[in-house]
C-alpha cells in the first residue's frame, strides 16, 4: 500500500519544479511510512511512499523501472493474483517479490488492455519512455484513489488531493457543479473534485496522455455476465464465491484485523478469515458507544465468542470523536459528509497498533440490497395503491411521532417513507438517500438533477437503486471514507465483497432475492447461514455512525453558529438561507431531526474554511 505522486512534462521536455516532489511525498507520508523512493529523469518525476505489506524488504520500494522496455511504474494497492502473473511472465527479470511489479510485464505484453487481468485494488501511474506517454489507471471498483491536474504543460498526479495543492501549483477554483453534487448527494461524483483544476481518474478506466492530448480508455468493460447466463446464481454458489474472495484477501504475514459490527457482512468475512488463516491470527475491532441505538459491540462480542477470536471494543465518546473530526478536517482536502468516517478513523487508529491489514464489508449493502431505502422502493407501489383516505390517516399518525436523535429510528424511517413513497423513482431515491439540503432552485430542480446524474428506473426499482448506489454512493463516498480514515493511520483496508467474482454474481442476481418481504440482503443471509449460526446472521445491524443530531445542539454548537451564519450562507450563493435557518431552528427546538442536511452543510463549511482558499494550506 502506498501513496504515489509525480509530474510529467507532456508538452515540455523537463518538469519545471522537481523540487516540489519532496513536498508532495511529505503530504502523503501517512499512506506509506515504511519506505519511499523517487526518480527524476526528463520528462518525468515519480515518487512513492510505501506501507510494506508484500515483500517488506527495501527491494519492493518504488518506483519500478524496467530498463529493457523503458517502463516506469508507481502503484498504490494490492494485486491479489500476482502469483499467477509471476508464473505467466516467469521469464521477466523481477528485482523484488512485490505484487505490483508484475504489472510491468503485463503491460509490456498487452498494453493498457492488460489491466483487465489484474485482480485487486490499485491506482497506478506508468510512463512509457518509448511511446512518450503517461498512463493513469484505477481498479474497477474504485477502491484506491488517484487525482490529476493539468498545469503549465505538465500533468501532476497524486493519491490524495492535498499533495497537488502546492504553492504555485493548480489554483483552488471551486467547481460549482461539484459543490452542488456534494450538497445534494453528500459526495462528489467522479471525475469531478471540489476544485475545477483537479480531476479524479474514473474507476475501471485508464487515462493516456500523449503529445499533450488525453484519451480515456475503459479497459475493464462491464462487470455483468452475458445476458441469459444464469450459471452460479444460487445461494450455494454465492457462499462459495464469497468464501473464495475472503481467502484471497486474507493473505498477510501477520495478524489480520476485521472491522466487525456483528452483522451478516462482517460475520461472514470473519468466519471465512478464521478458516483461512486460523483464529489466533484474526482480531476483531468494534466501535463502542454509550447510546445503545449506535452501539454494536454486544453483537460483535457474540461473533468473537463464537469464533474464538480476539476482540477489541474501541470506546468512543464526544471528546475522541470531536478530536477525530478536527483531524479529518485538517488533513483531508476533500469534504467527507459521512459521519461514519469519525469512528472508522478511531477504529483504524486502534487496529494499526496490532495489525497492518484489515478487512471490511464495503459493497455488500449496494450489491445485495442491504439498505432500508430498498425496502421503501419495494413497498412504495403497494402503499400508493391504498385508498387516499387510508394514506392520509397513516400520514397523520406518523406525523405525530416525536422526533428523536436516535440512530435511524423507526420514527425517522416511517416519516421518510410516508413523505416520499408516492414520488417518482428518481425523486424518491434522492429524497431518501440524499442530504436534504435546501438548494436555490434557479439552477435545476430535483427531477432535472436526478436526470443529470443518470438516475432512472429501468425495470425493478431495487435493482436500479442498487446499481446507482454501487456506481456513486459506494465509489465516491464509502470507499473514500474507508481509504482516508485507514490510511491516515497507515493501515491497509481490503473489501472482499468487491472481488470481481462477487460483483458479477450480485449484478446478475434476481432483485427479488435481494429484498424479499421485509428482509434485506435475503440471498446473502441465506448463504451466510451455511457457515454462520442463524442467531448471528439475523442480528440487527445499526451501521457505523455518530450522534450527529445531539452534537449539532451541544458539542458543535459554536462551530455551527460560525459556519452556518447568515453571512457565510449568503456568501456561498448556493443555499436558500431562510430555509437553512429554519432547519437549524427546528432541529435545536426538537421539533424535527434535521441532522442529515445540517451535517452536510457543516462539513462543507469546515472544508471551505480549511481548504477553499489559496492560503488555506
Amino acid at each position: 500500500m502506498c501513496g504515489i505522486y509525480g509530474m510529467v512534462g507532456v508538452r515540455t521536455p523537463v518538469v519545471r519544479c522537481p523540487q516540489l516532489l519532496e513536498q508532495m511525498g511529505s503530504a502523503l507520508r501517512h499512506r506509506g511510512p515504511d519506505g519511499s523512493g523517487a526518480l527524476v529523469t526528463p520528462p518525468v518525476a515519480f515518487g512513492a511512499t510505501r506501507l510494506r505489506i508484500v515483500d517488506p524488504t527495501p527491494a519492493g520500494d518504488q518506483p519500478f523501472l524496467d530498463p529493457v522496455s523503458q517502463v516506469l511504474l508507481v502503484c498504490n494497492g494490492e494485486i491479489y493474483n500476482a502469483p499467477a502473473l509471476r508464473r505467466r511472465y516467469s521469464s521477466y527479470r523481477y528485482r523484488s517479490e512485490s505484487d505490483v511489479e508484475t504489472i510491468i510485464p503485463l503491460y509490456r505484453d498487452k498494453g493498457v488492455a492488460g489491466f483487465a487481468d489484474l485482480r485487486g485494488m490499485f491506482a497506478l501511474a506508468l510512463y512509457d519512455f518509448r511511446k512518450r506517454q503517461l498512463v493513469l489507471a484505477r481498479d474497477p471498483a474504485g477502491e484506491k484513489p488517484l487525482f490529476h491536474a493539468r498545469y503549465g504543460g505538465e500533468v501532476w498526479f497524486a493519491s490524495e488531493v492535498q499533495a497537488l495543492l502546492q504553492p504555485g501549483g493548480p489554483r483552488r477554483t471551486i467547481d460549482r457543479a461539484a459543490a452542488l453534487d456534494l450538497l445534494s448527494l453528500g459526495y462528489v461524483r467522479e471525475p469531478r473534485t471540489m476544485f475545477s483544476t483537479i480531476r479524479k481518474v474514473e474507476a475501471g478506466t485508464a487515462l493516456v496522455f500523449s503529445d499533450g492530448h488525453a484519451t480515456k480508455i475503459v479497459y475493464h468493460g462491464s462487470d455483468r455476465l452475458p445476458d441469459g447466463d444464469a450459471s452460479g446464481r444460487n445461494v450455494d454458489s454465492l457462499a462459495a464465491i464469497v468464501r473464495a474472495a475472503v481467502q484471497v484477501q486474507a493473505t498477510t504475514s501477520g495478524s489480520l484485523g476485521i472491522f466487525a459490527s456483528g452483522g451478516v457482512d462482517s460475520s461472514l468475512i470473519a468466519t471465512h478469515a478464521v478458516r483461512a488463516i486460523g483464529r489466533d491470527r484474526v482480531h476483531l475491532f468494534t466501535a463502542g458507544f454509550s447510546d445503545p441505538s449506535y452501539d454494536e459491540s454486544a453483537s460483535a462480542a457474540n461473533l468473537a465468542r463464537h469464533l474464538g477470536t480476539e476482540h477489541t471494543v474501541v470506546r468512543t465518546d464526544d471528546r475522541s470523536l470531536t478530536e477525530a473530526l478536527y483531524t479529518i478536517v485538517e488533513r483531508v482536502a476533500e469534504p467527507i459528509t459521512d459521519p461514519a468516517i469519525l469512528p472508522t478513523y478511531l477504529l483504524a487508529g486502534a487496529a494499526s497498533r496490532d495489525v497492518r491489514v484489515v478487512l471490511s464489508g464495503e459493497g455488500a449493502d449496494e450489491l445485495f440490497g442491504g439498505y432500508p431505502t430498498y425496502l421503501g422502493h419495494r413497498w412504495s407501489a403497494s402503499y400508493s395503491r391504498l385508498p387516499r383516505a387510508v394514506r392520509r390517516s397513516v400520514a397523520g399518525a406518523v406525523a405525530k411521532l416525536p422526533a428523536t436523535d436516535r440512530k435511524v429510528s423507526l420514527e425517522f424511517l416511517l416519516k421518510q417513507f410516508v413523505a416520499h413513497a408516492g414520488l417518482s423513482f428518481p425523486t424518491r431515491h434522492l429524497a431518501w438517500f440524499g442530504t436534504g439540503v435546501p438548494l436555490r432552485t434557479t439552477r435545476d430542480d430535483v427531477t432535472h438533477t436526478a436526470e443529470r446524474w443518470g438516475l432512472s428506473e429501468t425495470g425493478d426499482p431495487v435493482q436500479s437503486a442498487s446499481e446507482f448506489d454501487y456506481r456513486t454512493y459506494l465509489r465516491d463516498n464509502l470507499l473514500v471514507k474507508v481509504d482516508r480514515a485507514t490510511m491516515l493511520c497507515s493501515l491497509e483496508a481490503r473489501a472482499p465483497f468487491l472481488d470481481p467474482g462477487v460483483v458479477r454474481f450480485a449484478q446478475t442476481l434476481d432483485p427479488a432475492l435481494k429484498v424479499r418481504g421485509l428482509t434485506t440482503k435475503w440471498a446473502l443471509k441465506r448463504a451466510a447461514e451455511r457457515d454462520v449460526p442463524r442467531r448471528i446472521v439475523r442480528q440487527t445491524k445499526r451501521g457505523l455512525s455518530v450522534p450527529v443530531g445531539r452534537w449539532l445542539k451541544t458539542t458543535l454548537r459554536e462551530d455551527v453558529d460560525r459556519l452556518l451564519s447568515r453571512e457565510r450562507l449568503d456568501a456561498c450563493g448556493l443555499f436558500s438561507v431562510d430555509a437553512v435557518c429554519q432547519l437549524l431552528s427546528e432541529h435545536r427546538s426538537g421539533a424535527a431531526n434535521h441532522a442529515r442536511p445540517l451535517w452536510a452543510l457543516l462539513m462543507y463549511g469546515y472544508w471551505l474554511e480549511r481548504w477553499g482558499s489559496e492560503d488555506g494550506s
